[in-house]
């Protein structure tokens, strides 16, 4: 069985996601205001369909399916993702995302 409590060692972050879940700490503050080129401010409800981009800090253990085979996680701690939707929680000031594998979009290089 995969290990489940997989966390970026400097991090004093203290959550084991289940399943398939997956913590995602933001790159470029994310849930913040953003300016286009031209000086614009794109408000936050604009910018929440779009994918935005992390760091994963946690994975759970994987997905179980229909014969209760363990489906291992395709994400590893420290990889940069893509993602959209999820879950948005605040641990010790610090914003980070719960996401579902499939929320992954791909992983960055």
């Amino acid at each position: 069985m995969a290990k489940a409590d997989k966390k970026v060692k400097d991090s004093k972050l203290n959550i084991t996601p289940l399943g398939d879940r997956v913590v995602i700490k933001p790159l470029d503050g994310g849930g913040k205001e953003k300016r286009s080129a031209a000086g614009i401010i794109i408000p936050l409800a604009a910018q929440e369909d779009k994918a935005d981009r992390g760091v994963v800090v946690a994975v759970g253990a994987g997905k179980i399916d229909d014969q209760g085979r363990l489906i291992p996680m395709k994400v590893k701690v420290g990889n940069k993702v893509l993602f959209q939707w999820g879950d948005k929680i605040s641990i010790d000031d610090e914003e980070y995302y719960i996401v579902s594998e499939s929320s992954i979009l791909g992983i960055i290089k």
